[in-house]
C-alpha cells in the first residue's frame, strides 16, 4: 500500500545484545541506498555506532537516528542499545516510536532481554515486526524458534517467508502468503474473516492482508520474517512489511508537543537535543518551554537539523512538523525526558538504577572537571543522577558494572580525566510513612525575614511507583511564574536526599500556602526557604528506609522447581507464584535489588543451563 507523500515512520530496532541489531540497521540503510558501503560491527565502521567506545566494544551505548526512504515513505531508524546496563536509552526511545522491529537469533532463540522488550512493546500496543536473524549460521532453527516465540513472546505471530538450506552460507528466503492457519488466527479479531470461515468459504487474500495490516497496526498480531543481516536474505521481505504493515506517524495539528529522547554534545561542547514532535510545528528562533524532572525551563531554538534532510534537501532548514525528528540547537537546559506540551503517551518504567558508586579524580586538581563532566553525562541519562559527595568526589547511580566502565572510558577520552570508582553498593530509598505539614511566614511587619517568601508544604505518601509528584492548593498565578517554578524545582532537588540521606520516592508534595513581597522578593528567596519547610514537613511525616525490590519472572524446567524455589527463598525472594506451562514452570515473585544479579547467575547451574531469569519492573513495598 503506497504511503502518502509526506508520511514518516519512526521505527525502533530492538534486541537482546548480540542478536544482530546493529548489523540489521546497517543492512537496511545499505539496501535502501541511504549509505553506499556496508559497515561492520567487527570492523567498527557502522553508521549508527558513531562513538569510539561503541566501535571499540562492538555494542550500542546511545540511541542513534538514521533515515532511509521506501518509495514515498521516510523512515527514521532508531538503533537502541541491547545491553541491559543501558536500558534507560531504550526506555526513552520507546516513547517516540511509531513501530518497532524486534530482532532475535535463529541460533540463540528467545533470550532474556528479548522477553523483557517484547513484554514492554505489547504493553505499549506498539506495532511490532519480528526478524529472526542468523539463518545462515550453524545451529539455526526454524521450528524450534517458532515454538519458542509462540510460547515465550506471543502466540499471535504470522510468518511471512520461508527458508531453504537453513544453517548454511547458502541459506535463502522466499516470501509466503498468509495461509489458512493464519486466517483463523486473524479471524479472532475480525468479524468478516470469521463469517467467511464459519460459512466454509476461503477468505479472499486481499481480506486476509487487510486484516493482517489492521491488526499489526493495533499491536494485536506480529508478522515474522526469517533472514540474515550478514547476507541480506529476508531483508527485502522485512522492508516490504515495514512499508505495508506499519502505520506512519499521524500529522497532528495544534500546539507544539514533543519529547527529548537523546542529548549529545558537539566537538565544540554545544548541547544538541534529539526531539520527536507529536503535534504542531517548531521553527528556528522560536521560544519554547521544556518540562522535566526538575520543573519547567525556557529555551530558544537556534537551529533545526531535521532527520532525513540529506535525502530530501527541500526539508533542510525547514520547520519541524508533527511526526518528525530533529536535532535541536539552542536548548541549553534540555535533558533526556524533557517535554514540550502535554505528553502523548505513557512509557512503562523499567527498573530504576539500583547501584551507587563514588567517582574520584585520580589527580585532585581534576575534581571540578570530573564533576562537570558527570553532570553533562547526567543530561544524557538523568537516571544516573550525579550529585556531590564528600572530599570533592561525585556520587553516581548505575545499572551495572559495564556502565561504570563506559563512564570511566568516556571521562578519559572526552575530558582527559582519569577517574577511580569505589565498589558499587545498593541504593536504598526513603518513603513517607504519614502526612506532615509545615509553613514559614515572612511576617515582615514584625521582623526582617531571612527570606522574603511565604511557603506552606504538605508531604504524604504517593502511590507505589509514582516517584515525586508536585501539586498546588494555592490559586495558579498567585505567585509570579519564576517564584512558582523555583519552589517546584527545589522540591525535586531537595528530595534527592531524605531524612536518612537516601533518595525519597513515592512522595506527594502539595503547596498549601504562598506569598511574596514585591518588589523585594526574588526567586532565590523561594529556593532558600523551600528546603527548610520541606524537610520540616518530611520530619513530621517520617520516612521508612527500604531496599528497592524488583519483580521477576523465571522460566525453568519442571523437574528443577524445588531447588530453584529453595535458592530464591534463600536470596530473600517473596510472593513466589509458580505457574505450570507444559514441561516448564514460570515463577513470578519479588526479590531485593541487591540479590537480583546473584539469582540470575545461580539459575543456569540449577536448571542445566535452561533457566531464564528476568527482572521485570520495580515492585512496591506492599507488592
Amino acid at each position: 500500500m503506497a504511503a502518502p507523500a509526506t508520511a514518516t515512520l519512526n521505527l525502533g530496532i530492538l534486541a537482546h545484545v548480540d542478536a544482530g541489531k546493529t548489523s540489521l540497521t546497517e543492512r537496511l540503510l545499505y539496501d535502501t541506498g541511504a549509505i553506499d558501503r556496508l559497515g561492520s560491527v567487527d570492523a567498527g565502521d557502522t553508521r549508527t555506532d558513531r562513538g569510539e567506545l561503541e566501535r571499540a566494544r562492538g555494542i550500542t551505548i546511545r540511541s542513534a537516528v538514521a533515515t532511509f526512504r521506501l518509495g514515498a515513505l521516510r523512515v527514521n531508524l532508531i538503533d537502541t542499545p541491547g545491553h541491559a546496563d543501558f536500558v534507560a536509552e531504550v526506555e526513552r526511545a520507546l516513547g517516540v516510536l511509531d513501530g518497532a522491529v524486534l530482532v532475535l537469533s535463529a541460533v540463540e532463540g528467545v533470550q532474556a532481554r528479548t522477553r523483557v522488550l517484547m513484554r514492554t512493546l505489547r504493553e505499549l500496543e506498539l506495532p511490532t515486526l519480528l526478524f529472526v536473524n542468523k539463518i545462515d549460521r550453524a545451529g539455526a532453527q526454524i521450528d524450534g524458534t517458532l515454538d519458542a516465540v509462540r510460547r515465550r513472546l506471543s502466540s499471535r505471530i504470522v510468518p511471512l517467508n520461508d527458508v531453504r538450506d537453513l544453517g548454511s552460507a547458502g541459506a535463502r528466503t522466499a516470501p509466503r502468503a498468509p495461509g489458512p492457519a493464519d486466517a483463523e488466527l486473524l479471524a479472532d479479531a475480525d468479524d468478516g474473516l470469521l463469517a467467511s470461515l464459519v460459512d466454509g468459504r476461503d477468505p479472499a487474500p486481499s481480506a486476509v492482508r487487510a486484516a493482517l495490516r489492521a491488526q499489526t497496526a493495533a499491536g494485536l498480531v506480529h508478522p515474522l520474517y526469517f533472514g540474515s543481516a550478514l547476507t541480506g536474505q529476508g531483508v527485502a521481505d522485512l522492508l516490504d512489511g515495514i512499508a505495508d504493515l506499519l502505520p506512519a506517524a499521524p500529522a497532528t495539528s495544534g500546539d507544539p508537543c514533543g519529547t527529548v529522547f537523546a542529548v549529545e554534545r558537539t566537538a565544540s561542547g554545544e548541547k544538541v537535543a534529539y526531539l520527536r514532535l507529536f503535534a504542531g510545528e517548531l521553527r528556528n528562533r522560536q521560544r519554547v518551554t521544556l518540562v522535566g524532572r526538575d520543573g519547567p525551563h525556557d529555551g530558544r531554538i537556534t537551529g533545526l537539523d531535521i532527520a532525513g534532510a540529506e535525502l530530501d534537501p527541500a526539508t533542510a532548514g525547514a520547520h519541524l512538523t508533527a511526526g518528525n525528528i530533529a536535532r535541536v540547537h539552542g536548548l541549553t537546559g534540555a535533558r533526556v525526558g524533557d517535554r514540550i506540551g502535554t505528553p502523548q503517551r505513557a512509557v512503562p518504567a523499567f527498573a530504576p538504577p539500583s547501584l551507587e558508586t563514588i567517582a574520584r579524580a585520580r589527580r585532585p586538581r581534576d575534581s571540578a572537571r570530573l564533576r562537570a563532566a558527570l553532570l553533562a553525562f547526567a543530561d544524557e541519562d538523568p537516571l544516573i543522577r550525579a550529585r556531590p559527595a564528600s572530599g570533592g568526589a561525585t556520587s553516581l547511580l548505575l545499572y551495572g558494572e559495564v556502565q561504570k566502565e563506559i563512564i570511566g572510558a568516556r571521562l578519559l577520552a572526552e575530558h582527559g580525566v582519569e577517574a577511580a570508582f569505589e565498589k558499587s553498593t545498593t541504593v536504598y530509598l526513603e518513603r513517607p510513612v504519614g502526612v506532615g505539614e509545615a509553613e514559614e511566614d515572612m511576617n515582615w511587619r514584625h521582623r526582617r525575614p531571612d527570606f522574603w517568601a511565604t511557603i506552606g508544604l504538605r508531604v504524604e505518601p504517593g502511590p507505589p511507583g509514582s516517584g515525586i509528584t508536585y501539586h498546588r492548593e494555592t490559586e495558579l498565578g498567585a505567585l509570579p511564574h519564576a517564584f512558582d517554578r523555583a519552589i517546584e524545582e527545589t522540591v525535586h532537588r531537595t528530595l534527592e536526599r531524605g531524612l536518612h540521606g537516601w533518595p525519597v520516592t513515592d512522595c506527594r508534595v502539595t503547596l498549601t500556602r504562598s506569598g511574596f513581597a514585591g518588589p523585594v522578593s526574588t526567586a532565590s528567596d523561594f529556593r532558600g526557604l523551600t528546603p527548610i519547610v520541606l524537610m520540616r514537613a518530611l520530619a513530621t511525616a517520617k520516612t521508612r528506609v527500604e531496599e528497592p525490590r524488583h519483580r521477576f519472572e523465571a522460566e525453568i524446567p519442571a523437574d528443577t522447581l524445588a531447588p530453584v524455589l529453595g535458592r530464591l527463598a534463600a536470596l530473600g525472594a517473596s510472593q513466589l507464584e509458580p505457574v505450570p506451562e507444559g514441561d516448564t514452570w514460570t515463577l513470578r515473585g519479588v526479590i531485593p535489588a541487591s540479590r537480583t544479579q546473584e539469582a540470575e547467575q545461580a539459575l543456569p547451574g540449577l536448571t542445566r543451563g535452561e533457566g531464564v531469569f528476568i527482572a521485570v519492573s520495580p515492585a512496591s513495598v506492599d507488592g
